[in-house]
């Protein structure tokens, strides 16, 4: 990743609710070819110590090359979006405002225990919310035992870590607040997650 100083994220906490924030994740590894996969991963642990949780279709041709002691990269992906140049008090150049969080894994597979229980703590994850959540027990035992095996669970254990937040950091402040309300005005939902992102990082 390239990773301008003044855009660089290096706190735990930052990076763990990063991950828990943005959990649909783009899996690579090396194969014959560079492969990747995108995929719900979920964090166990605390933002001092953590590891990642996933599982991957036994027909994904990627998974062969999802083995023990391999290595993976994971991306997150924040909120994006274009700059234009037009909106600053200056001629300036446009550009490309995201935050993204690379992390370099060790992989090990999941027995079936532990990838039944991983998958508790995934539906659990994405369903509490809902107004009548359809828990991994709810789902019936024929359906799971038909499923289950065509799933390859596995383990991330944490190799190294590279976060941005290129944010508009060291611009005028004038240029930041049109930059925020330029996004404020567009009707695309991204563009209102980035514009939220942006009043964060500068405390506005």
């Amino acid at each position: 990743m390239y990773l301008p100083r003044k855009y660089q994220k290096t706190d735990n906490s930052y990076i763990f609710e990063f991950i828990k924030k943005h959990p649909f994740a783009t899996v690579v590894s090396q194969g014959n070819r560079l492969l990747a996969t995108h995929l719900p991963v979920l964090t166990e642990g605390t933002a001092e110590n953590f590891r990642l949780f996933s599982h991957m279709a036994n027909h994904n041709e990627q998974l062969q090359f999802v083995q023990d002691q391999s290595e993976a990269l994971l991306i997150f992906h924040g909120a994006h979006g274009y700059v234009s140049s037009s909106w600053y008090s200056e001629k300036n150049i446009s550009t490309w405002d995201y935050s993204a969080v690379h992390i370099n894994v060790r992989i090990t597979r999941q027995t079936e225990g532990e990838l039944e229980s991983s998958l508790e703590k995934l539906v659990h994850h994405f369903e509490k919310d809902q107004k009548q959540p359809l828990m991994y027990h709810d789902i019936p035992k024929p359906m799971l035992d038909e499923h289950l095996p065509l799933i390859t669970g596995f383990w991330c254990e944490i190799l190294h870590i590279d976060a941005i937040a290129k944010l508009h950091q060291g611009y005028p402040k004038e240029d930041v607040f049109s930059v925020i309300e330029h996004l404020a005005a567009e009707k695309d939902p991204e563009a209102q997650k980035l514009k939220n992102d942006i009043q964060k990082e500068h405390g506005l």
